[in-house]
């Protein structure tokens, strides 16, 4: 059963964005003072990634644990209302992220995925992300 009514909770499916998320900002203002420059959403890479770094022949898409279902991640829980709807609908992000990070391969370009969860971390951190991104690159 859902905690909302149908007419609250759709207002806050209505809020919900698909870019210039407030993960992805974090992100980007991180890889900015770590002195990488980047591009965002390019509509030519299979995908849209969040983020493009031509330099290294990079991009990082910024998932939302839940929308793209971040296994063993205690945010990527199924509804349990309305499952006839979600569970297809996830499935579905699921397969397209594994299927977009598999085209980008197939062109040449390193994939990282950084998921909502891992962004407190990073935050602390942000030694973490430059890594990560030095180990694709390398």
């Amino acid at each position: 059963m859902d905690v909302f009514s149908p007419e609250k909770r759709s207002q806050v499916m209505s809020r919900i964005r698909s870019k210039d998320t407030k993960p992805e900002k974090i992100i980007r203002s991180i890889l900015h003072k770590l002195g990488f420059r980047f591009r965002i959403n390019r509509k030519d890479l299979p995908g849209k990634p969040d983020i493009v770094l031509p330099k290294y022949k990079t991009v990082i898409f910024v998932h939302g644990c839940f929308w793209h279902q971040h296994e063993g991640c205690k945010y990527a829980v199924m509804p349990k209302s309305n499952t006839n709807y979600w569970k297809p609908k996830l499935t579905k992000n699921v397969d397209r992220d594994k299927l977009n990070v598999k085209r980008l391969n197939e062109i040449g370009w390193n994939v990282l995925t950084i998921w909502e969860c891992q962004i407190p971390t990073i935050t602390k951190s942000p030694q973490i992300i430059e890594g990560k991104i030095k180990k694709e690159i390398y």
